[in-house]
C-alpha cells in the first residue's frame, strides 16, 4: 500500500487533534488545542499527514527551534511529535512521515534534526534509532514548590 505525505490544512484540525490525544492521551483537550492555530500560521512549524487510501494514517509535527540538546549547529529542525495509528506501525509510516519533516527541515537551511521522548518510551527510542537518530543525552528535570 503506498503511503503520500501531505501539509494539513485548517480543515484537518478535528483529525490532527485526534492523533495529538493518540502522542499525549493525559493531556487535558484545552492544552493540545490552545496552539494548533498559532502552529498551522507559523513559517517555523509544519506538520504531515501521511495517507494511505485517501485517509491519514499518521502525522508529525517539526519547527524550526535555536537548539536541540546534542545538536552542534543553529538553528535545527526538531520533531515535536509523531503519530501513527497502531495498526500501520512497523509499515513505514514513521519512516515516510519523518523523512517529510526532515526534508522540510533542509529546505529551512538546517543541517541537524532532533527529537526527544520519555526515559521510559521504549518503543519511541527504538523507532528513533530505527530511523538513524542516536541518543545524545539525558536528562531529568527538577521542580521545587516555592
Amino acid at each position: 500500500m503506498e503511503i503520500s505525505i501531505r501539509r494539513i490544512t485548517s480543515d484537518d484540525q478535528d483529525e490532527w487533534f485526534k492523533m495529538r490525544k493518540g502522542i499525549w492521551p493525559d493531556a487535558p483537550d484545552e492544552y493540545l488545542g490552545f496552539d494548533m492555530d498559532d502552529i498551522l500560521a507559523s513559517d517555523e512549524d509544519a506538520v504531515f499527514f501521511a495517507m494511505m487510501d485517501g485517509r491519514p494514517v499518521g502525522m508529525v509535527e517539526a519547527r524550526i527551534r535555536e537548539y536541540g540538546e546534542g545538536c552542534e549547529t543553529s538553528p535545527v529542525g526538531y520533531i515535536e511529535g509523531w503519530f501513527v495509528y497502531p495498526e500501520l506501525r512497523g509499515k513505514g509510516v514513521a519512516g515516510v512521515l519523518t523523512q517529510a519533516a526532515e526534508d522540510w527541515a533542509r529546505g529551512k537551511g538546517c543541517t541537524e534534526m532532533a527529537s526527544d521522548t520519555w526515559l521510559d518510551n521504549a518503543a519511541s527510542i527504538r523507532a528513533h534509532v530505527k530511523l538513524g537518530y542516536f541518543e545524545a543525552e539525558r536528562l531529568v528535570h527538577f521542580v521545587k514548590q516555592l
